[in-house]
């Protein structure tokens, strides 16, 4: 390897870890009250659509799935437009280590859902309530880049997801609030804290 291959090399392993030393900004508290204010609609939606009906497993499950992609969508357009503005020539960086942190739990949350819907669909019941067992892992995992107080979001997440297992394992029913409320009131939690943390610094 020559100097210059060393010394690009050297600046990339600098950068990355400036990146996960700094405090991330690019989770905009708009975009997350928008994705908050989509998880509500939907559990409406699904609620007047059902009328008292039990719902189709895996349809139910993939309409929160398609849910999920369009909330990342939201999430991931104002990402990178803050990171631009608030992280300028490490916005890359710090894009991807924000990803990194949180990509775990998503991809074991899509990959238990294929599998469980495989291999057990009638247990797809547990699903909304390990998938918000799942987020709040991946909040917990990106601490280290976000203010102190987003650990109030993990921990709600947790603890909404251990009840709706415990009310889901006496009916085995889906239920459009069990996926609407929790992510609703987690999400715009985690609007408020990061406004306030955003309010804070601009003081």
């Amino acid at each position: 390897m020559s100097d210059l291959d060393k010394a690009l090399a050297d600046i990339v392993a600098i950068r990355s870890q400036i990146a996960r030393a700094s405090a991330f900004q690019g989770y905009g508290p708009a975009a997350l009250a928008a994705t908050g204010g989509l998880a509500l609609l939907t559990a409406l939606a699904q609620h007047a659509w059902l009328d008292g009906a039990a719902p189709e497993p895996v349809a139910f499950l993939l309409t929160w799935v398609a849910v999920a992609f369009v909330s990342s969508a939201i999430i991931g357009a104002e990402m990178l437009a803050r990171s631009r503005r608030h992280h300028s020539g490490l916005a890359d960086a710090m894009i991807l280590n924000a990803v990194e942190q949180f990509l775990p739990a998503g991809a074991v949350g899509a990959l238990l859902a294929l599998v469980m819907g495989r291999v057990s669909p009638e247990n797809l019941w547990m699903m909304p309530g390990l998938w918000q067992i799942l987020v709040s892992l991946g909040i917990f995992a990106s601490l280290r880049s976000l203010p102190r107080g987003v650990v109030l979001a993990g921990a709600w997440y947790l603890v909404a997801g251990l009840v709706v297992l415990m009310v889901g394992s006496e009916t085995h029913v889906l239920s459009p609030w069990a996926m609407g409320l929790p992510f609703t009131i987690g999400q715009f939690l985690l609007a408020a804290i990061l406004q306030r943390a955003s309010g804070e610094k601009d003081a």
